[in-house]
């Protein structure tokens, strides 16, 4: 385990905010049932959250930048949500100086996660192994949902491709 730590935190961070002096005026929608808590990926890849924008509240005025990526959970379970259909959202140029909009939706669930999600409200975690159920379903439940792990995601993501492209790049100059 320690290589592992040692090693991960040798690897750059690849999903992060980047400098730009590019403002962009954006408008959170909340258009789901839940309460969104908006999440800007700071220059360090780390989470920052915002204040919570709540359902049928009309939207919330943000000012950010080009090269600074959010991400949006439900504000009590921290589930993930969709930024204009996207995982994550990286703002746009304005235009004629009119905000950008951010419609915040759930994503299409599978079945299992919503089933779990359910669960998890339902019964207190402490209590997960006395419900009747296959043992995979049991580390489903404890292994919740966490914005960190996504950010280490698609870090990961983001690496492999770049490591995709440069061996692809490598062996077409060979």
């Amino acid at each position: 385990m320690p290589e592992e730590e040692a090693a991960a935190s040798s690897r750059p961070v690849l999903f992060r905010s980047q400098n730009s002096r590019t403002v962009s005026v954006v408008i959170f929608c909340n258009l789901s049932r839940r309460r969104v808590r908006p999440v800007w990926v700071d220059f360090k890849g780390e989470p920052q959250p915002y204040p919570v924008v709540e359902p049928d509240s009309g939207g919330s005025r943000m000012i950010t930048y080009l090269t600074h990526p959010w991400l949006f959970r439900d504000a009590d379970t921290d589930d993930r949500l969709l930024a204009n259909q996207q995982q994550v959202f990286l703002p746009s140029p304005n235009v004629d100086g009119q905000p950008g909009y951010v419609n915040i939706t759930l994503p299409v669930y599978s079945l299992k996660e919503r089933c779990l999600q359910v669960i998890r409200k339902l019964v207190k975690s402490e209590d997960y192994r006395k419900l009747e159920l296959v043992h995979s379903l049991y580390d489903d439940l404890e292994n919740r949902p966490d914005v960190r792990k996504d950010i280490e995601n698609i870090s990961r993501f983001l690496a492999e491709r770049i490591g995709y492209k440069k061996r692809m790049t490598d062996n077409h100059h060979d």
